[in-house]
């Protein structure tokens, strides 16, 4: 099934017990669903190995794998584990038979190459589950997932919410099950969507953790004027989150399609699809010249030029009005209305292009100077100054830092800023590149900030644990900042602003970028798992004309900017409404630059990146 953007959402129907699977999955097909969710074993097989009628029992405990193809087994079965297996149970008998009986089902699940297995929580109680469940995912071969299906929200008979212990929170359980399998990368989630609606806190924290399904009962089902069935208007809005997570829904009986209706995607939602959760190295452009794709990529921004445009816009009409003024602070031999703007970083010429027309609007004299290093884009440049721009733009091919200007600038212009503000080293740059603005010049931009917020998010702590080189220790990755489109994350904590910077600096050039702080954050009213902290940044380019990658105040359809993660080595237990510290340090030498981050509350982590050992940015 697909919404009216084209977008695909898988649906299945889960049974309680199948006569006849064949049949079963011709018809589920046929009504159009994707998967069928079926008991490994007949629900009234339970298997008796110490003692009992049982267990002498001969004959199948399941259906045999010759009733399906291996196509179908492995794309369109998920397997359910018997719901009596209580491997927890304080009762040794049921104990006993219950370990046999899952290992058992385990095994033919395997062999039958199911895409995934579905285990049901109860409680808090999951030791000895943990334990067989941790050996199986260690020692079986394949991509097969072992989904555990728990409440949304806990509820007691008559389905009310209950939320007063500890010990009735679904998330602890799921959480005690994870932590003791070491966060594997194969366990994953299935949401029971309960009658009572879980609040707003409870909701947050599930999208850290990583969803496969969300289960719909026929239970909470309604029935509108038309006869069909609906969900109620809280359970829509409640799955219209969830489903932005691009999770898969389970229906247990006849329903009608819960992902309809979806709103239609805006620009930026269109350019990000696809990126959610995939981790990108940070670009250093100062060391690596960018490559024509990746130009392309940023030009496209329909919000950053524009700012930049308005920005130098209102920069020129201040030169302008203070000419007027006879307060003119710019060359000696410039006429009024005449600039020097130099755009340090010119890439193919976006900003360039923003100037002259910021000109071309105030009918003002320009003399533009479009400085790049790369010398694959300086080409673009230079056929665009024959084809275009003429004598008012000189191209300059060289590193801004070593340039000797024939005059100062009155405005310069860059965008040398990354997904954490500095993280491209625009404070160097921009320091250095000052030597060549007039006295009272102006620089675009001329403040940014960087932030931080806590998260939680097993989907990035694996992918982090999965991103390993050859040859180089596997934790370096945890000590590695990722460029990343936040998508399957719960960020539990408003963002706190962590470095900035200001040009020209009130040192002259002189101060130190060097940076330390230490952040304390709330943790939510629910417990959760710390993973790593996101990064955002703010710029002001010019008076009131900002851009800005944090999430509250995020330049509507602007996508030239991912967050940055910064990951932690080891998950942290975070109880309810507790503190947490976190040190950060932006460090140099003569030829780079790193960060180095560390948590010493609720529990103290070891230092990350020491000395820049795992990651640094090239001077």
């Amino acid at each position: 099934m697909a919404d009216n953007q084209g977008r695909r959402f898988s649906c299945g129907i889960d049974f309680f017990h199948v006569p006849d699977l064949r049949v079963a999955v011709t018809s589920a097909t046929e009504a159009g669903f994707d998967f069928v969710c079926t008991p490994i074993s007949h629900p009234r097989c339970k298997r008796e190995f110490i003692e009992g009628p049982a267990r002498n029992r001969g004959g199948l405990f399941a259906v045999p794998d010759a009733l399906l193809s291996g196509q179908e087994w492995s794309s369109s079965i998920v397997g359910k584990i018997s719901p009596w297996i209580l491997p927890d149970s304080v009762d040794e008998a049921t104990r006993y038979n219950s370990e046999k009986a899952l290992n058992q089902e385990l095994s033919y699940a395997s062999h039958l190459s199911l895409p995934a297995i579905t285990v049901q929580l109860n409680g808090g109680s999951v030791a000895r589950l943990a334990s067989i469940l941790n050996s199986y995912l260690n020692t079986s071969l394949g991509h097969q997932q072992v989904w555990i299906q728990v409440p949304l929200c806990a509820t007691n008979n008559g389905n009310d919410a209950v939320r007063d212990t500890a010990l009735e929170d679904p998330w602890g359980w799921w959480n005690t099950l994870r932590s003791m399998c070491s966060f594997h990368k194969r366990l994953g989630l299935v949401l029971e969507v309960t009658q009572a609606l879980p609040t707003d806190v409870e909701i947050d924290r599930w999208f850290g953790e990583p969803i496969k399904c969300l289960s719909f009962p026929t239970s909470i089902f309604r029935t509108n004027k038309k006869g069909y069935p609906v969900l109620s208007r809280g359970h829509q809005e409640m799955a219209k989150r969830f489903f932005k997570l691009r999770i898969q829904s389970i229906v247990s009986g006849n329903c009608q399609d819960p992902t309809k209706n979806q709103p239609p995607l805006d620009d930026y939602q269109k350019f990000v699809r696809g990126y959610g959760d995939y981790l990108q190295w940070p670009l250093q452009p100062l060391m690596d010249n960018l490559d024509s794709q990746t130009y392309e990529v940023f030009e496209k921004d329909p919000v950053k030029y524009a700012r930049y445009e308005e920005a130098i816009y209102l920069a020129l009409l201040d030169r302008i009005e203070s000419n007027h003024n006879e307060t003119y602070y710019g060359n000696g031999n410039n006429s009024i209305g005449f600039s020097v703007v130099m755009v340090l970083g010119a890439g193919r010429g976006p900003l360039v292009k923003a100037t002259l027309r910021a000109g071309y609007s105030l009918q003002t004299k320009l003399t533009v100077y479009a400085i790049e290093k790369n010398p694959n884009a300086v080409i673009t440049l230079q056929n665009l100054k024959a084809v275009e721009w003429g004598d008012q733009v000189t191209v300059v091919s060289t590193d801004m830092r070593e340039w000797e200007p024939p005059c100062k600038a009155d405005i310069i212009v860059s965008e040398l800023l990354g997904s954490f503000g500095d993280n491209e080293l625009s404070p160097e740059c921009l320091d250095g590149a000052m030597k060549y603005l007039n006295e009272g010049g102006i620089s675009i931009p001329s403040k940014y900030s960087s932030y931080l917020s806590p998260f939680s998010s097993s989907k990035l702590y694996n992918e982090v644990r999965d991103c390993r080189e050859k040859d180089r220790h596997p934790l370096i990755s945890f000590e590695t900042p990722f460029v990343v489109h936040l998508h399957n994350v719960h960020i539990f904590s408003d963002p706190l602003e962590c470095f900035s910077f200001s040009h020209p600096n009130s040192g002259s050039g002189s101060r130190s970028n060097d940076r330390y702080i230490c952040l304390t954050y709330q943790s939510p009213s629910k417990d959760t798992v710390l993973t790593g902290f996101a990064g955002y940044f703010e710029a002001i380019l010019y008076k009131n004309v900002t851009i800005s990658t944090v999430p509250e105040r995020h330049s509507e359809g602007m996508f030239s900017w991912f967050p940055i993660m910064f990951p932690l080595r080891e998950p942290i237990y975070v109880k309810a409404e507790s503190r947490i510290d976190v040190h950060f340090w932006r460090k140099s030498s003569a030829s780079k630059v790193w960060y180095e981050w560390c948590v010493t509350n609720p529990y103290i982590s070891g230092l990350h990146n020491p000395n820049g050992r795992s990651y640094t940015i090239g001077l």
